[in-house]
């Protein structure tokens, strides 16, 4: 069974984005084209916990946690409580990271990576909806389409691996809590990594 699939286009859904997103407000919607023709929106999975996940495989600070594991850990453990795991690539024709989708599916295979889908987003329509400015730069949505989580994966905030095994995980501490019934302890961070490479 496939663990994921591409988007080919974006769109943008009924509920317009704002220019960026607020914790404790209903997320924006958005709705993407998959490989197969179809539409995937954000709605769709209006129940579940959703994690997002801005990426861009040349900044050294992604390849930090998919290098070292820690991304597909993250994305493994949170799969494995009920999360949905959506990784947005926003990165422009031309710019670092941008990607085929063929190029995607390679890259997500090579990287042992679990998605629930990794979507393109060449124009830029989400990440800027959603304000992203990092590679990698978390959203959680909790299961009533409300924004919990926006920030960091981490409390280090550099592109050295070894840091990895003192900081504190923020999605996966976030989403415990919410399992828990708890509130999120700790619900935006500063994000860090490369600036999203949009489009000029």
């Amino acid at each position: 069974m496939r663990l994921f699939a591409v988007v080919l286009a974006t769109t943008v859904a009924a509920t317009p984005l704002a220019a960026q997103q607020t914790i404790g407000q209903p997320a924006g919607n958005f709705r993407l084209t998959d490989v197969s023709g179809k539409n995937v929106s954000l709605a769709d999975y209006r129940g579940r916990p959703v994690v997002i996940e801005w990426n861009n495989p040349g900044c050294p600070f992604v390849q930090k946690h998919y290098n070292s594991g820690n991304m597909q850990k993250t994305q493994a453990q949170a799969r494995a409580g009920g999360a949905v795991w959506l990784t947005v690539n926003s990165s422009a024709p031309g710019k670092q990271g941008h990607m085929t989708p063929a190029e995607a599916q390679a890259f997500v295979a090579s990287a042992k990576a679990t998605p629930t889908n990794y979507l393109l987003d060449p124009k830029g329509v989400v990440g800027k909806g959603y304000g992203a400015k990092t590679t990698p730069h978390l959203y959680i949505v909790d299961g009533t389409g409300r924004l919990v989580y926006q920030g960091g994966i981490d409390d280090k905030p550099t592109s050295n691996a070894s840091d990895i095994a003192g900081a504190r995980n923020h999605v996966l501490a976030a989403l415990g809590e919410m399992k828990a019934g708890k509130p999120v302890s700790v619900a935006e961070t500063r994000p860090y990594g490369c600036s999203v490479k949009y489009a000029e």
